[in-house]
């Protein structure tokens, strides 16, 4: 940053203008040894002009630092802030590096395992933790000022993103929500939709990299570039599409497809292994790079640190195996000294028993030599290890699956993609553009290097055009996953009743993407609903209920307009009877009308929707009426005879015919207007007289009538009932919608309410209310929330040693990575056998419940943990429990702790029962050796 001294007199002008509109910006902007970027200083000062901002930016450019200004703040104006991330060890991180700046006491951290400081001013926590806290009404909540959401795209993960949706909505408007958003195709739109559902919020989209990005795809040990040099912006997020590849590649590929065409089989002996050179038929050769190839390359380029994603655990582990076989070292003996120091401290915890199952010795020679893999099927303790050595720059490549890209602080100098293609669980496909931005943007650090590097590694059948592709492309569009749950229903009909619930759902990013109308609309409806809530206090009356009052006051002109009303539909109805009457010469008497008057019918012109009878009036004119000249019924005076040939158009025939009604008229006078109606209009209206003077007994009798101030509260009663009309409006047009979440709603408290969790409120039928049984489900949040709490209610669980509930509990947690061996799983005999068993059919029968109602939500229980679970529960050793299992330390721990985080919810569902102080006791079981270590750093 420039001094003072330094700055031209225009800088010094406008850091004094800066200084002056903006001065929390100006002073958060003086804690760092660099400038704010454009966008983060814009985003900041929106902030502090009391607007929400959506930031959307590559990763690595810092936008985390717009998170930090919310939070610096809240500090400065005594206001809480939250800062939300995806996944627990984001949240570690983050909470390390603001406790550094804060210090302890300001800073406090929630994320399900570890709770630290929790009424802290600045709470850093999981989504999930905050929309539990939303629904509980905690009293944490109190004093709110700013949610920071980090990674907010994660709201379109198709498990948990409804989460990130539901706090937005539920946050109170006093919040002001700070989202930080990858690069996105239409964070345009999802900005429009954060200020329709949030209010104020302004979108700031950032396509520049702190770092310029180079791609790059290696052929054998070549390094060679993805476009051609000429045509490359790399500070661009992404390379403009149709830029130009480098033609070398495309000679590279040309040669490699006819190496495919000529099938020979004459290549030497060895040419086909892995990392050698494949012998084509030209005589040309074309290298697929080994692991061990690229890392001494990138090394020897001064490319490292590097980050090498691999779309396989098995992969990652035998990439780390290769390089220590091929006896790589990239540490100098300092590194190697600190390295094994920081590894030896941070995994004292274990327990020595279980080093050698968790292979703790390859794990710790690997990273001493500087490299290390990382996935999540490591104990989360190494994985914790290796991010913070890679940090420091002691690990100089991480073999990684692409959990990695989830928002941990990992930049790298260089990021290689070994394939472009991965298995998403059903089959092989191709990365997506989105992926592959997500992925390279690691590449380059921001303060460390001037250039960041993207590498492909060539393959057989390589094509540097679809590359080129992935690379031009701007990301991926944000697709909301929002669908509501049971857990979810029942909360928000407990908070809000089902039909404001329902009302609320109208209000998420799925029905905006749906239908951006209906959101506005439905916050206008909730706009409405509040404000009638104040209108209703303004009317409150010392001397009785006086909205009552009021409806009393309008159901009396009620009735008496529906009166009316009915009287003119029945004089209506006989009029249009009386038209039916008429007949050609019939003599009537126009009732009004610029016609009214004596006239003879020429046409009686029928028809039952709007009859339109012909006349000739007596001053010669031809016309043809409609209802609006007959608002009383008309009858037939005389008649007179009309020519068969009379024609209208003719004056002489009208002049005839207009004569010879005079003549046959005179001395005739019209009968008089049948004021009085048919019977059962004199019926209506008798009963009709009959409740007005009841109700205006009722009105005289009301404590309110007398009140000296009762116009004054008549008039806030009768602003209250056109608003509700408005309301009633405006839902009816909400409900007219593509109201595709709010059917889904529907559904799900169908559901709830044929199983007794809803009941019908009061009584108004459309309403709800969450019954006792209903209550329980509300402490639920897995994914098989309604199993769980039907299993409770049918105590299918009671008698069960801890042990065996563990084993019972696993089939809600657990889910197979990929299909398994057919055979059925082991599992425990005797009580519990039968109670997962009972389980099992339960399901079968929600599983109906939900196909009768169009749902999907409860996917098969998943026997596959259940004897891993009950042994570790009953005290078995680590390496007993795993010996007989190809589950890894990583996904044993991570099971684990899902395991423990239903069995407190079902500890907290169950009320006083013996099912609370089994699930107690089998937590307290469960918590030993690595399921006991929180993982966080000291």
């Amino acid at each position: 940053m420039s001094t003072a001294d330094e700055m031209t007199p225009a800088e010094r002008y406008a850091s004094y203008r800066a200084h002056r509109s903006h001065p929390v910006v100006h002073d958060f902007e003086a804690m760092y040894d660099f400038g704010l970027d454009d966008f983060q200083r814009r985003a900041c000062r929106e902030i502090e002009d009391g607007r929400g901002v959506l930031v959307a930016a590559p990763t690595g450019s810092g936008k985390t630092i717009v998170g930090e200004f919310a939070i610096h703040l809240a500090l400065q104006t005594g206001r809480k802030a939250f800062y939300t991330t995806p996944i627990k060890a984001l949240s570690n991180q983050k909470y390390h590096d603001l406790v550094a700046r804060y210090g302890p006491d300001q800073v406090g951290l929630l994320t399900g395992d570890n709770t630290v400081n929790g009424e802290a001013p600045v709470v850093v926590m999981t989504t999930e933790v905050l929309r539990n806290m939303l629904y509980a009404g905690s009293r944490t909540l109190d004093g709110l000022g700013f949610v920071v959401m980090d990674e907010v795209h994660y709201l379109a993960d198709r498990s948990r993103g409804a989460v990130w949706e539901e706090v937005i909505i539920h946050l109170p408007d006093s919040v002001t929500v700070v989202s930080l958003s990858a690069t996105v195709s239409n964070a345009e739109e999802f900005g429009e939709w954060l200020e329709t559902v949030r209010g104020d919020t302004t979108t700031i989209v950032e396509e520049k990299r702190p770092v310029p990005l180079y791609q790059h795809v290696m052929v054998g040990k070549r390094l060679l570039d993805l476009f051609a040099s000429s045509d490359v912006d790399a500070a661009a997020g992404f390379v403009k599409e149709g830029a130009p590849v480098n033609e070398e590649l495309m000679k590279v590929a040309r040669d490699d497809w006819a190496a495919s065409r000529i099938k020979d089989r004459r290549s030497p002996k060895g040419a086909r292994g892995k990392g050698g050179p494949k012998q084509v038929g030209n005589g040309r050769r074309v290298w697929i790079p080994s692991r061990y190839d690229v890392i001494e390359r990138l090394d020897r380029e001064g490319l490292l640190p590097a980050i090498v994603f691999i779309f396989s655990r098995v992969g990652c582990d035998a990439a780390v195996s290769q390089c220590l076989n091929a006896g790589i070292r990239l540490t100098t003996p300092e590194e190697r000294d600190a390295i094994y120091a920081f590894v030896e401290q941070s995994c004292r915890h274990l327990p020595d028993d279980d080093l050698h199952v968790l292979g703790y010795h390859d794990f710790l020679d690997g990273l001493t030599r500087g490299v290390a893999a990382h996935h999540a099927g490591m104990l989360p303790a190494f994985k914790q290890v290796v991010e913070e050595l890679y940090l420091r720059g002691l690990c100089k490549v991480v073999f990684a699956t692409e959990t990695l890209a989830l928002g941990i602080n990992m930049p790298a100098r260089t990021v290689v993609i070994e394939k472009l293609s991965k298995w998403n669980g059903e089959t092989h496909a191709d990365i997506t553009p989105g992926e592959y931005t997500q992925l390279t943007g690691r590449a380059g650090r921001r303060g460390l290097d001037t250039e960041g590097h993207g590498v492909v590694l060539w393959q057989p059948g390589t094509n540097p055009r679809e590359v080129a592709g992935l690379a031009s492309t701007r990301t991926y569009p944000l697709r909301s996953s929002f669908r509501p749950s049971y857990n979810m229903a029942v909360n928000l009909v407990h908070q809000f009743g089902r039909e404001r619930a329902r009302a609320t759902l109208e209000q998420s990013f799925a029905q905006f993407q749906a239908d951006k109308a209906v959101v506005g609309l439905a916050r206008q409806l909730r706009k409405s609903q509040d404000a009638l809530e104040g209108y209703a206090e303004a009317a409150q009356c010392d001397r009785g209920d006086f909205m009552e009052y009021a409806r009393l006051r309008k159901r009396i002109g009620e009735v008496e307009k529906d009166a009316s009303r009915a009287k003119r539909a029945d004089r209506r109805a006989e009029a249009i009877e009386s038209l039916r009457l008429l007949k050609v010469g019939d003599v009537i008497e126009v009732p009004t009308g610029k016609f009214a008057g004596l006239a003879v019918v020429v046409d009686p012109g029928w028809d039952e929707e709007a009859p339109r009878p012909s006349v000739v009036t007596m001053d010669r004119q031809a016309r043809r009426l409609a209802m609006i000249d007959f608002p009383t019924p008309v009858q037939a005076l005389t008649r007179i005879k009309v020519p068969k040939s009379f024609n209208g158009r003719n004056p002489q025939m009208r002049r005839d015919l207009a004569s010879a009604l005079r003549s046959r008229t005179q001395g005739v006078v019209p009968p008089p207007s049948a004021g009085g109606g048919s019977r059962r209009s004199s019926i209506a209206r008798s009963g009709a007289d009959e409740e007005v003077l009841g109700l205006r007994a009722q009105l005289k009798a009301h404590p309110c009538h007398d009140c000296p101030d009762r116009e004054d509260h008549a008039r806030w009663a009768e602003r209250y009932f056109k608003l509700e009309r408005d309301a009633t409006t405006l839902q009816r047009r909400v409900e007219n919608r593509t109201n595709t979440v709010a059917r889904q709603f529907d559904r799900v408290c169908d559901v709830l309410s044929a199983l007794g969790y809803l009941a019908p409120d009061g009584d108004d039928p459309s309403d709800a209310r969450v019954t006792d049984r209903g209550k329980r489900l509300m402490r639920l949040y897995s994914d098989m929330d309604l199993l769980a709490a039907e299993a409770i209610r049918e105590r299918l669980w009671d008698a069960l040693p801890a042990s065996g509930l563990a084993a019972a509990l696993s089939a809600l947690v657990f889910e197979a990575r990929r299909a398994e061996d057919p055979t059925s799983p082991r599992l425990p005999g005797g009580a519990t056998r039968e109670a997962m068993t009972a389980t099992m059919r339960l399901w079968g029968e929600l599983d109906r419940l939900e196909k009768d109602h169009k749902l999907d939500y409860l996917r098969q229980p998943d026997l596959g943990f259940a004897w891993i679970a009950y042994r570790w529960c009953e005290g078995d050793d680590l390496d007993d429990v795993l010996g007989d299992s190809d589950m890894s330390a990583g996904d044993f721990v991570r099971r684990m702790k899902q395991l423990l985080d239903l069995g407190g919810q079902v500890a907290d569902a169950a009320g006083d029962t013996p099912l609370r102080r089994t699930a107690r006791e089998m937590i307290t079981r469960m918590k030993r050796g690595v399921v006991a270590y929180s993982g966080l750093p000291d």
